[in-house]
């Protein structure tokens, strides 16, 4: 045999060896159960669907129905909050905002109506206690405003105060916006572009945006894809960090996940969320025996459902098309304890 033949032989060894290596890693976990209750489910949730599911540094399983694949663009809705929560974690690290900073300190129009005591982490926990429209109508009415800038502004001088900040929670559009009002004021920049700047081309989510024709909705107007929004649940899982960079600290991600609610203090949520606390821009699922938060969810309207979970150390997200999501709680609770039971967790 040549030396050519012999070098060739031992390359084609090489890649046969890599991918069985792959292959065995990949294939260390058995899915079936998984597979049989998503087929299950298909009346719930629709022919068309993405369930993938992310641990130890890379996918271990993906699952694409119909035309749905995981580079296929969709508007999220209620998932649009985590990704807004995240940008303005990123003015917190650099010292620019705090999070128990007055609103009326940037934007002093709230002062003048009355709301001056509202804080940045009460926006981003729905405590503000601005009035808003009963209902998911408040969530995905149509945006009548031009700019961000104005219907901000219409918060302060338009709607009254329901409740003293930081005693009743309402699942709104109205306190993320209002603090994604505030990054922009900071930094001078429109929230589209600091979002594209700070967290999707950090994360390589190359086809994510919220670009709109009107105002921008920082609560629910993102479009992305599952692959996307899989790499933002994985730096959350990895305490900040993507493909070895920091995107957030530890304790940035630790505020995002201490409850900032008590279920006294709910006084509305989405069936979805029903019994649920609230930490920063998505809902805390889980708690282990002490009371830490050991999973969380920001699920949208329009049929996605992304979540973290710690004790067992993973993120998975449902994407999906059909609707009625409020009816589906139990639904994609069922899927999370089914992954929950094939990848073993280190919570008591």
């Amino acid at each position: 045999m040549s030396v050519k033949n012999v070098k060739t032989c031992c390359k084609v060894s090489l890649v046969i060896g890599m991918l069985l290596f792959f292959q065995v890693s990949y294939g260390q976990y058995n899915f079936e159960p998984l597979q049989k209750q998503l087929t299950a489910a298909k009346k719930e949730i629709g022919k068309n669907y993405v369930c993938m599911v992310y641990k130890g540094g890379k996918i271990i399983f993906k699952q694409e129905e119909g035309d749905l694949k995981t580079n296929t663009q969709l508007p999220i809705a209620g998932c649009s909050k985590w990704l807004t929560a995240a940008l303005v974690m990123t003015f917190v690290e650099q010292g620019k905002l705090g999070l128990d900073d007055k609103v009326s300190t940037y934007l002093p129009i709230f002062a003048t109506y009355g709301k001056a005591y509202i804080t940045i982490r009460q926006c981003l926990s729905h405590l503000t206690g601005i009035q808003s429209p009963p209902g998911i109508v408040s969530v995905l009415q149509k945006n009548k405003y031009a700019t961000l800038e104005e219907e901000v502004n219409a918060f302060a001088s338009k709607r009254e105060i329901q409740d003293n900040p930081g005693v009743a929670f309402r699942y709104s559009n109205i306190g993320l916006n209002i603090a994604a009002r505030v990054v922009e004021v900071i930094s001078k920049k429109q929230f589209d572009q600091l979002m594209a700047e700070r967290i999707f081309r950090p994360l390589n989510m190359r086809n994510s945006s919220f670009y709109s024709n009107r105002a921008v909705n920082p609560s629910d107007g993102a479009v992305t894809t599952a692959a996307d929004y899989m790499n933002f649940l994985a730096m959350l899982l990895n305490n900040g960090v993507f493909n070895n960079k920091r995107i957030l600290s530890e304790k940035a991600i630790e505020e995002m996940e201490k409850a900032e609610t008590n279920l006294s203090m709910i006084q509305y949520a989405p069936a979805i969320a029903a019994g649920y606390n609230y930490g920063l821009g998505a809902w805390i699922i889980g708690c282990n025996a002490q009371g830490i938060t050991s999973a969380m969810a920001s699920p949208g309207a329009m049929g996605c459902y992304p979540w973290i979970d710690r004790c067992h150390n993973y993120a998975a997200l449902i994407f999906e098309k059909s609707k009625n999501v409020d009816q589906k709680k139990d639904v994609y609770l069922n899927l999370k304890t089914t992954i929950d039971e094939l990848l073993p967790g280190h919570c008591e």
